[in-house]
């Protein structure tokens, strides 16, 4: 779980099975609070453009996607009694993009796509500074991806040289003390 600072208001960015996902739910709340965050979400997700946009994601990204279920959704988006929460999207078209949480670190999470077209929603200011920040956490972890593996390399290439040493270079009558300053040459 990662931080990223978006407009003075910190977005959680979850990792999921080697995919980021980013809250939603700290999205809403800062355009509307936290006590009006759920009912951003639930408006922004039952707009017509949005189920299409959601739809055509997981046709794209997801094998196992009701389509006749989304495509019921459709017909019935924009209609004024049309009601649409994040966990019945994913109940009833077992939909990937998008992923509810309780407890701790709770929240309406979605992929990356998902998120920065939500960020439309909060507005296209808070869009731009959302992809920016998590491009610079992405650069942030890659740097620190690049030391580790370096760390690693060398963790490695030390057993490596110390077992040739101990093997090849290092009779077996001499003293451990011998041995030592034959390691430290």
């Amino acid at each position: 779980m990662a931080k990223i600072t978006v407009q003075n208001k910190e977005i959680t960015v979850l990792n999921v099975n080697e995919q980021d996902y980013i809250s939603l739910t700290d999205m809403a709340s800062a355009k509307d609070g936290d006590s009006r965050a759920a009912d951003v979400i639930k408006n922004w997700i039952r707009n017509r453009y949005t189920i299409e946009f959601l739809g055509t994601w997981e046709i794209i990204h997801n094998p196992n996607f009701k389509v006749v279920e989304f495509d019921h959704f459709k017909m019935q988006a924009g209609l004024p009694s049309f009601v649409l929460s994040a966990s019945e999207w994913i109940e009833k078209t077992k939909a990937i993009g998008i992923i509810v949480k309780k407890g701790r670190c709770g929240g309406t999470y979605a992929y990356k796509d998902i998120a920065f077209e939500f960020g439309t929603a909060i507005s296209v200011p808070f869009k731009i500074y959302l992809i920016e920040e998590f491009q610079r956490l992405k650069t942030d972890e890659q740097k620190l991806l690049g030391w580790t593996a370096k760390r690693e390399l060398s963790k490695i290439n030390y057993r490596i040289h110390t077992y040739a040493i101990k093997n090849n270079l290092i009779p077996a009558e001499v003293s451990s003390k011998q041995a030592s300053i034959i390691y430290a040459d």
